[in-house]
Order: C-alpha cells, then sequence, then structure tokens
C-alpha cells in the first residue's frame, strides 16, 4: 500500500499557504494572485479547518492578533478596499466563514446553491419549503425592495431591531452561504462607525446566474474537490464533508469520479489511522 510522503506534502502546503521561503504578500495586487491562483481561500484561518488564508500569507502561520495596530490587519483594509471593485467574490460562505472566491470558480460555487435564476422567486421557494428562516426572509425581502443598505438600516427596516443579534447574524450568515446577498462595501454607521453594506448577489454580479447555468452540480463538485486537493495535497472524506457540507454519499461519489480519472489516490498516512485521498506527487 503506497503512503503519503510527508516531507512532499509539508513542501506542497508550504508553496500553497505562502510560508516561507516565500516571502510574503505586501500588496492588494498580490493578494488577488493569491486568491485567482488557488480559487478560494479562507480570510482568515479557521480553526480545525485546513485550508490557505489571506492573513497567513500577509502575516505568516501564527493566530490572528488582537491589536488592532498588529502589521497583519492591513488584509482588512485591502478587503473593505475592495468590496466594490469586483475583483473577487467575498462572503461568508463556507462554514459560514469569510471566503474568498475568484471571479472564475465563484460560477461553481453559485451552481450548487439553491439559486435557480430567478431571485424573484427562488426564496420564496425556499421559505415554504423550510430551508429559508423568517429573519432571512425579511432581511432578504427588504434588500430586493430597498437595494443596498448598511446593517443598522437593514435590520431597522427588516423589522428586526428587536431580535437578538444572533437571529439577525444567523438570516446573513445564511443568506450568504446561499449566493442570495453579499458585502459590498463600508459605511460609517453604528457605534464604532463601521458597517458593512449588503446587496443582493445578482444585482451586484449579474452574469453570475448565468455563468452557473451551464455548469452541473457534479462539475461543480469535482471542479471544488480538484482546487481543494491542489492546495491540501491530501485529506480524509470527513474532511470534505466538513468545508462543504456535502452529504457522505454526494462527497464519496464526487471523490470516486476524480480516482477514476486518476486525479487523486487512496493511500494511508503514516502518522495516523484511516484511509486518505491524495495528489498522486505527494505519495511514496
Amino acid at each position: 500500500m503506497t503512503r503519503i510522503d510527508l516531507k512532499k506534502l509539508q513542501s506542497l502546503r508550504k508553496r500553497t499557504f505562502h510560508l516561507p521561503p516565500a516571502k510574503r504578500l505586501s500588496s492588494p495586487s498580490q493578494a488577488l494572485t493569491f486568491v485567482n491562483t488557488h480559487g478560494f481561500i479562507y480570510f482568515w484561518p479557521i480553526k480545525g479547518m485546513d485550508l490557505p488564508s489571506l492573513w497567513t500569507a500577509v502575516a505568516g502561520d501564527r493566530p490572528v492578533a488582537d491589536k488592532h495596530d498588529d502589521p497583519g490587519h492591513i488584509t482588512w483594509g485591502w478587503k473593505d478596499d475592495a468590496l466594490d471593485k469586483k475583483i473577487w467574490y467575498y462572503a461568508k460562505i463556507l462554514r459560514g466563514k469569510a471566503t474568498m472566491v475568484s471571479l472564475d470558480i465563484a460560477p461553481f460555487f453559485y451552481a450548487l446553491s439553491e439559486n435557480y435564476g430567478a431571485p424573484e422567486e427562488d426564496y420564496l421557494i425556499a421559505y415554504h419549503e423550510g430551508r429559508l428562516t423568517q429573519s432571512s426572509k425579511q432581511v432578504y425581502e427588504t434588500l430586493l425592495d430597498n437595494g443596498a443598505l448598511n446593517t443598522l438600516d437593514l435590520r431597522r427596516k427588516a423589522k428586526l431591531s428587536n431580535a437578538k443579534d444572533s437571529e439577525f447574524n444567523k438570516a446573513l450568515e445564511q443568506l450568504q452561504k446561499d449566493f442570495k446577498i453579499l458585502p459590498v462595501g463600508v459605511a460609517q454607521a453604528g457605534a464604532w462607525k463601521y458597517s458593512h453594506v449588503y446587496e443582493i448577489t445578482t444585482r451586484h454580479f449579474p452574469a453570475l446566474s448565468e455563468q452557473a447555468r451551464k455548469i452541473t452540480e457534479s462539475q461543480a463538485r469535482a471542479q471544488l474537490l480538484e482546487l481543494y486537493f491542489s492546495m491540501l495535497g491530501a485529506a480524509q472524506l470527513r474532511d470534505v464533508m466538513k468545508l462543504f457540507g456535502w452529504s457522505g454519499e454526494i462527497t464519496d461519489r464526487t471523490l470516486n469520479k476524480l480516482l477514476e480519472q486518476n486525479l487523486l489516490v487512496k493511500t494511508d498516512h503514516p502518522k495516523q489511522l484511516g484511509e486518505w485521498i491524495a495528489l498522486r506527487e505527494i505519495i511514496s
């Protein structure tokens, strides 16, 4: 039985996570190249989830700093400045965490969402089928009727001012994960003079729905997994399910497709139990 070569795996991840000896990212243009090269990354590193992040590529392999003047927080400015530039797709997507997606790969994510080309109708179908909460429905309808709004105005107009913060935030997260809304700017609103501005996804990226229409769910999952393994090198079935939120059956079927194409192989890990799937290039 083959095994993962840990030295090769470490070398691959140093390159894809942009760790030394690579120089740290130091400009917005380099950040864009980083996102475009990988297809999708996290904005911050997420505990328990292996995936490149902009923070790590800029600040190094260390926890996100609490101090606001930490040099690594330059990433925050890059992200905010780019929200209205349409240079990438940014929203809380994978595991409901801040995710940056290249514009070439965004249609593949969108193809897996509960959107079918009619923004004024899709959310109602999801709501009546119990896949969209009442709060999410109110937030979406408010943006649909009023256009882009900052968080404070959105909450007030959606009649959720008296709702718990967790309820409102959960609505924002649910709608972002399903590619229905996204942050498109920052407003000087609220006590901190900082508030995201949200808009309907298909208004901000009007071509996205049509681009996704040509992609089947099978093709979308295969593309995302190819990118995932090109970044990680190796993973287990449960890792894929955890990141993308897919069922075991769907994940297994997609992996088998890539295995049949000889893009991946089943193998062992020298230090961990269980079956692993890996790129051929890191197998010894």
